[in-house]
């Protein structure tokens, strides 16, 4: 019987990862669990979270405001992104259309691993400033 490792600080990472829907960046998740696991560094949080990149764990939203911003719920799902305070929301309300992958197929005459459905704009809060 096979044996996955598990490495404690490599399963916070995962675990808080997972448990923010701030889509947080390595800077963030280093300094959550920076209090409880004193010899973390923050390469490690970076490579991790490129491992958990690599092996479909996590996802990474992409560069906003110049830091790289990652998602725990690999599920697909649109992404709402705020150019004026870089907020990143999900907005579970609207549906990945499955005929995006197929015309990317075809187009492509590929197949498609993964989507990432991206909006951009300015959202609520700072359009009342």
């Amino acid at each position: 019987m096979e044996r996955t490792k598990h490495f404690k600080k490599r399963d916070a990472i995962l675990a808080c990862l997972r448990s923010t829907t701030v889509h947080p960046s390595a800077e963030w998740v280093y300094n959550q669990l920076k209090p409880e696991i004193p010899n973390l560094s923050l390469g490690t949080v970076y490579r991790n979270l490129t491992y958990f990149k690599e092996i479909g764990e996590a996802v990474s939203i992409g560069t906003v405001k110049g830091i790289e911003r990652f998602d725990g719920n690999t599920a697909p799902h649109v992404h709402y992104i705020c150019t004026c305070c870089g907020a990143v929301i999900d907005l579970h309300d609207i549906a990945v259309p499955a005929e995006l992958q197929s015309a990317a197929e075809t187009g492509s005459g590929g197949s498609v691993c993964s989507c990432q459905l991206t909006f951009t704009g300015i959202c609520s809060d700072c359009k009342k400033i």
